[in-house]
């Protein structure tokens, strides 16, 4: 099972130094993953729960390709309605290419109704566009050229390369715990990636959910990838109230091997919790992670397996 970090990229430590501390901690670490969040405009709506400065992901990942050699990046979740699913499929191609192959998208339909209208995306088709535009990036990733007709978009003979490196194509999880998301991720992608989640809700709903929508849709069922919280505390957290990661060391390594049992393939950690100023001083985050990677993981300073 691999093991990520979810890097901040917005709020009062979101800087260049700081960026760069997050990727030489988990790369040193040996975490598997760093990957980053999606906001275009900071609107009322995102100010509230995501404060600026926002550092937006396609360049922020160029970047991260450069300050990185091994570990695995991506986003969590790219908002794909945002923007066109040619520039989409031509970024991360291009990030694929450039960093060896250590690109994975995460994409989700978006939620910030005031972010949609200063876009001029309309809001109430996103679940639709969304779905359209994974099918045009997995055409536009698998063929050098490409034409597409659809609802919201259509050309003819695009050039698509350079192709990816990953073959058949970077990994997609499709973020999201809804009907309609479950379904998404089965015809579209390769990995389901869930947000917050308690261990009964993930291995006796949420999990089962979703292989009854790949039995129906007579696929495979998608890898499991879920983004929990990062949280230690001192004192023992009531089981049937807490998020998993979240607790003391002992809870967190319970939710690990749960999560291994379940089959997961990659786990994402997050010490975002919605607090701004927790988020002004990047290294307490900093020490939760490396005191996980040494007595959770059990792997400092190297490939966490």
């Amino acid at each position: 099972m691999k093991v990520g970090v979810n890097l901040i990229n917005f709020g009062p430590s979101a800087e260049p130094k700081n960026l760069l501390g997050w990727a030489r901690l988990a790369e040193g670490l040996g975490y598997h993953s760093l990957m980053t969040s999606d906001h275009v405009v900071t609107t009322e709506d995102v100010q509230a729960r995501y404060p600026a400065p926002f550092y937006e992901p396609l360049s922020t990942l160029g970047w991260l390709v450069g300050v990185t050699e091994t570990i695995e990046i991506g986003t969590t979740v790219l908002i794909l309605p945002y923007r066109s699913p040619l520039e989409t499929a031509r970024s991360f191609a291009n990030l694929d290419q450039l960093s060896g192959g250590r690109v994975i998208l995460g994409v989700g339909i978006g939620w910030a109704e005031q972010e949609f209208a200063a876009l001029g995306v309309p809001f109430r088709r996103r679940g639709a566009m969304t779905n359209e535009y994974l099918d045009i990036i997995k055409t536009l990733w698998t063929n050098e050229t490409a034409s597409y007709q659809g609802e919201f978009v259509s050309f003819e003979n695009a050039r698509t390369t350079p192709m990816p490196m990953r073959q058949p194509h970077p990994p997609i999880w499709v973020g999201g715990q809804s009907d309609a998301a479950l379904r998404r991720t089965v015809r579209y992608a390769d990995g389901w990636h869930p947000i917050r989640v308690r261990e009964s809700w993930l291995r006796d709903k949420g999990i089962p959910a979703l292989q009854a929508v790949a039995e129906e849709e007579g696929k495979p069922t998608p890898a499991i990838c879920p983004r929990i919280r990062l949280r230690i505390t001192s004192t023992k957290s009531p089981d049937d109230d807490r998020l998993m990661g979240e607790g003391t060391i002992d809870q967190i390594h319970h939710d690990m091997a749960a999560l291994e049992a379940m089959g997961c393939e990659h786990v994402l950690f997050d010490t975002y919790y919605d607090d701004v100023e927790a988020t002004r001083e990047p290294r307490t985050a900093w020490r939760m992670y490396s005191e996980v990677a040494e007595k959770v993981l059990d792997l400092p300073n190297q490939r966490v397996r």
